[in-house]
């Protein structure tokens, strides 16, 4: 799988709301209550990054996560970060 075209990844963005692509990363920040539930989350995306065989990179401050995709093997963001992004948007 390659890294997308800057016109793919535009096309791409559309079907990922509040997604944004920063730094070549392909990012989101959630909000939560409390860390309970930013870890209740977390562990929810581990198990589907782990499904997917794809890792994001996770920041977690309290109760906001921001998670950052990009598939390095290729050198940027590709289709399988936007599967992983629709995924973890699905458990929302």
């Amino acid at each position: 799988m390659s890294a997308l075209s800057h016109e793919a990844l535009a096309q791409a963005l559309l079907t990922v709301p509040e997604w944004e692509v920063k730094n070549g990363e392909l990012r989101r920040t959630f909000n939560f209550t409390d860390f309970r539930e930013s870890m209740s989350f977390v562990n929810l995306v581990a198990a589907l990054a782990e499904r997917a065989g794809h890792h994001p990179d996770i920041d977690i401050r309290y109760n906001k996560v921001l998670l950052s995709l990009v598939t390095h093997d290729e050198g940027g963001i590709s289709e399988k970060d936007f599967a992983l992004a629709r995924d973890i948007t699905g458990v929302l």
